[in-house]
């Protein structure tokens, strides 16, 4: 198989798994969606603070909660499975590829129904004009924060308590992310320009890219 049919197979693979287990729409997103109801409660329903703080909310709240989707599978990555794609020839870069392009889907379609969610409880000054610059920001989080997920997942992997590590991993690595994110929905609100913001989110998805798949195959021979 190419490096695009292993990339592709794989992904199939964990979504179906996650279609199985349910893990970010039956476990995550609910505490997520808690968590965002919460906010305008504890403001005492100041209605202009409620919208003043919306997005900012969605953003800090989507990348903690974010976080868990991408790394979901992590977690529940055993030898067996490894010495499987060993055996059958799995290039370890086909494989974080893969990983990424999963945990990229199901990050973004949290992501979007956080922000519906959002939306409806918060009313924030967003154009519809800016759906598309919305929507691309969403969509540059959630592959950065696939990325990072799938990364730290690699470095903690044999480790004790490794998920707890790869969060702490992940945390501090997704502030670029957090940022660019956030400063992009202030510009939209404010009708500046985006571009500094969406060049920091790309930046960062690419450098991520390039030391995932740089790192794929040493991780891989460390863990063996």
């Amino acid at each position: 198989m190419s490096f695009g049919d292993q990339t592709l197979e794989l992904a199939r693979v964990d979504l179906a798994l996650e279609r199985r287990l349910g893990e970010s729409f039956r476990i995550i997103a609910p505490f997520a969606l808690v968590a965002l109801a919460m906010f305008p409660m504890a403001l005492g329903l100041r209605i202009t603070l409620v919208s003043e703080i919306g997005t900012a909310v969605f953003w800090a709240l989507g990348i903690l909660f974010g976080m868990q989707v991408a790394l979901r599978r992590s977690s529940t990555d055993d030898r067996e499975r490894r010495d499987l794609h060993a055996l059958l020839g799995v290039d370890p870069a086909a494989r974080f590829a893969g990983r990424v392009l999963a945990g990229s889907l199901l990050t973004t379609a949290f992501l979007v129904v956080l922000f519906v969610a959002m939306v409806l409880l918060y009313g924030p000054r967003l154009p519809l004009a800016a759906a598309p610059a919305i929507a691309l920001s969403i969509v540059m989080v959630a592959v950065g924060l696939s990325e990072l997920g799938t990364l730290a997942g690699e470095i903690a992997w044999g480790l004790r308590d490794r998920t707890a590590l790869a969060s702490l991993i992940v945390a501090p690595l997704a502030i670029p992310l957090l940022v660019a994110g956030s400063q992009t929905f202030e510009a939209i609100a404010a009708g500046a320009g985006i571009l500094p913001w969406v060049l920091l989110m790309l930046t960062t998805d690419l450098a991520l890219a390039v030391a995932g798949v740089a790192m794929a195959r040493p991780l891989e021979e460390a863990t063996r």
